[in-house]
């Protein structure tokens, strides 16, 4: 028995479009834009797109830079013969042949966030706009360029390397490819999550999976109705409990939102939006001991000196977002009643394998954290050694199935030849409104409407311009060799000739 927890006639290109009336701007579907309207920037003509052409690169897509994790897997994968496709390692790359194009819609994340808005349809639009950008040859050189470039290459495949996208935008993405006449396949990360999970288990196993994920995949119910339908498929019939936590503000640390981590405040700030005292979700002064925030230099900021009579604390580190998650995921659990335990736990969102090492660290204290009264409150709501699963290892291997049954492995590729970009404001948009560090303001952010085709950002290459050093250090040391390909991409690519020499990689 498997058992769930919680948690869109004038003339005769103008006919496909959808109008309806907002002020005096004109409301058009994005679908519609990019196949129809001639006169738009999004327009592709998929009458002479190169489908099935294996010399193309494989386009991978996210909200930031946490789709880098996913890529990294892809480039680890050896579990096959180079040449002769035959099962089994052979110490070389299994896409050694290929290159990549990675976009990160940066300027738009968290994504996580658009369904608690309830603008499922504006990210919906913006997944689009993501496929877009890889199906289409249009890029800027930086965000100081007014007219962009037409030389990017078109992609063979689309990996979706974001949970919340792929949880609320994939089957939308799929009918739109489908609309174009090609037979590109599109790849999600949440099937592959979900398969990896019950891979940990025997079919007769009682146990629990974990979810952290995003709010918008753990609202979208994406993992618990994949786990249900694998559950049934492959012929599981033990006792599997599905518990899921929104991991609020933990894929905006890493990518450094302003809106849930400032590295240099030392007081509380006015903007955050992450677990506090008070509102929802929140910190509970009950479990100060269980969360074991780390309080230096400025990881937790407190409105008082004394961090015990603080009125309004905030998290200010993203290893303190991960402990707080847990605990409250442990929380669930320890309430629920269950009698099973927490087995595995399926890294939602491809920021989190960023902080493998500290989610590892934080569920160990957990099993080990006793209470002054000598109790162990979560052990026996775990086992001690409990399994990380990153999805972007089988999204690796459904890859490689794809382009192997289809012969679209390029004979002649080079990873070097890899493209990396990212969403910046788009300040030659008069409607796009700035907070003072440059960036959208949440406010504007979740405020704009589906089908007001704007420009809101212009997709230009990864810089210093546009990713802060920390990010760029977290990469380097965490992805050295995708660090590498960057760095060869700011060196060796006509596409990053016109950037200033202070914001190479």
């Amino acid at each position: 028995m498997l058992r769930t927890i919680k948690h869109t006639f004038w003339l005769p290109f103008l006919v496909s479009l959808m109008i309806s009336c907002k002020g005096d701007r004109q409301q058009q579907d994005i679908t519609e834009t990019i196949l129809s309207d001639r006169g738009s920037f999004y327009y592709i003509d998929f009458s002479s797109y190169p489908d099935q052409d294996k010399t193309l690169p494989i386009g991978i897509f996210d909200s930031g830079t946490g789709g880098l994790t996913v890529l990294q897997s892809i480039l680890d994968h050896d579990q096959h013969q180079n040449g002769t496709h035959g099962q089994g390692p052979d110490g070389i790359r299994d896409f050694s042949g290929e290159s990549f194009i990675y976009f990160g819609d940066l300027a738009n994340m968290p994504y996580g966030n658009y369904a608690g808005e309830d603008k499922i349809d504006l990210l919906r639009e913006h997944i689009i706009k993501d496929a877009q950008f890889l199906l289409g040859h249009k890029y800027y050189t930086d965000r100081n360029d007014h007219t962009p470039n037409e030389d990017k290459q078109p992609v063979k495949a689309i990996v979706i390397g974001c949970n919340t996208a792929t949880a609320y935008g994939k089957a939308h993405l799929e009918e739109f490819i489908s609309r174009t006449g090609m037979e590109m396949k599109v790849i999600g990360v949440i099937d592959a999550g979900a398969e990896g999970a019950l891979e940990c288990l025997s079919k007769d196993e009682d146990a629990i999976i974990g979810v952290l994920a995003t709010a918008g995949t753990v609202s979208s119910k994406g993992y618990e109705n994949a786990v249900k339908d694998l559950y049934n498929r492959l012929g599981y019939h033990g006792h599997i409990e599905v518990f899921s936590q929104g991991g609020v503000g933990i894929a905006e640390a890493v990518d450094g939102d302003a809106d849930y981590i400032q590295q240099d405040a030392k007081m509380p700030y006015p903007e955050y939006k992450g677990p506090g005292l008070s509102g929802e979700p929140a910190i509970d002064r009950e479990l100060l001991h269980a969360y074991h925030f780390d309080f230096s230099g400025g990881k937790m900021l407190c409105d008082n000196e004394n961090m015990d009579d603080c009125a309004v604390m905030q998290i200010n580190d993203a290893g303190n977002y991960v402990r707080y998650h847990l605990v409250s995921l442990m929380e669930q659990i320890r309430q629920s009643g269950t009698g099973s335990k927490l087995r595995v736990l399926i890294l939602g969102c491809t920021h989190y394998p960023y902080l493998s090492a500290e989610i590892l660290e934080a569920l160990g204290a957990l099993y080990h954290l006793k209470t002054a009264d000598g109790n162990y409150p979560y052990r026996e709501f775990m086992v001690r050694d409990i399994e990380l699963i990153d999805p972007a290892e089988n999204t690796a291997r459904e890859l490689y199935e794809y382009l192997a049954g289809q012969s679209l492995f390029n004979p002649e590729g080079d990873l070097g030849e890899s493209e990396f970009y990212i969403s910046v404001p788009n300040l030659d948009n008069p409607d796009v409104r700035l907070d003072q560090a440059g960036r959208f303001p949440y406010e504007y952010k979740y405020g704009r409407t589906a089908g007001e085709i704007q420009e809101y950002v212009k997709v230009v290459p990864f810089s210093r311009d546009n990713l802060s050093g920390d990010v760029l250090t977290r990469i380097q040391t965490q992805m050295p060799y995708i660090y590498q390909l960057i760095h060869h991409f700011h060196e060796e690519n006509p596409k990053t000739a016109g950037l200033p020499e202070k914001d190479r990689i």
